[in-house]
């Protein structure tokens, strides 16, 4: 990543603490930045294009940290998953004291992208691309789910009680044949 654009997201990431996303411009996004209009635009088209990028940079890094990069499908895998999940609702960055209710559709689309992502690698030696196409989105929705309702405060569990319930309904009892 540049210099620069590094210099937008972090002026982005301080003006939306301050003010709701909505009245941000891309004048006070250049303003914090110290660049010009063009230079805002050499690397975005609009303030949308920016925040679409930071939400996703997030939700990417956030997996790849809690997995250490490595992609399985088991218990430990999912567990991790459902933690990533909490961990990036939880983000200052993310968690934008104004506009966080408001981006928390675009949120929950760029971490679902992402672990769809994740599952379908790891499953591709269990599955065949058919059954990948039913389980991917049904896994990646209950993980989804479940770290939201943490974050939000909908479930009073503990994340790690909640990821260990998620990693035992996925995976379910190992014993009986997946198909």
């Amino acid at each position: 990543m540049t210099q620069t654009k590094q210099s937008l997201i972090n002026a982005f990431v301080n003006l939306v603490n301050e003010k709701d996303f909505e009245k941000i411009t891309v004048a006070d996004l250049t303003k914090g930045a110290q660049v010009n209009r063009a230079t805002f635009y050499a690397h975005f088209n609009d303030k949308y294009e920016l925040l679409d990028y930071i939400v996703g940079e997030s939700a990417s890094s956030v997996v790849e940290n809690r997995t250490s990069g490595v992609v399985k499908f088991d218990k430990e895998s999912i567990y991790q998953l459902v933690l990533a999940v909490c961990d990036y609702h939880q983000q200052p960055n993310i968690q934008c004291r104004r506009s966080y209710l408001s981006l928390i559709p675009q949120l929950k689309d760029k971490m679902l992208i992402e672990l769809k992502k994740y599952l379908s690698k790891s499953l591709e030696v269990i599955y065949t691309d058919t059954e990948k196409s039913f389980y991917v989105p049904i896994y990646a929705n209950i993980i989804l789910e479940a770290g939201y309702l943490w974050a939000s405060g909908k479930v009073s569990f503990d994340k790690e009680i909640i990821a260990k319930k998620v990693s035992l309904l996925v995976l379910g009892d190992n014993s009986l044949p997946r198909n």
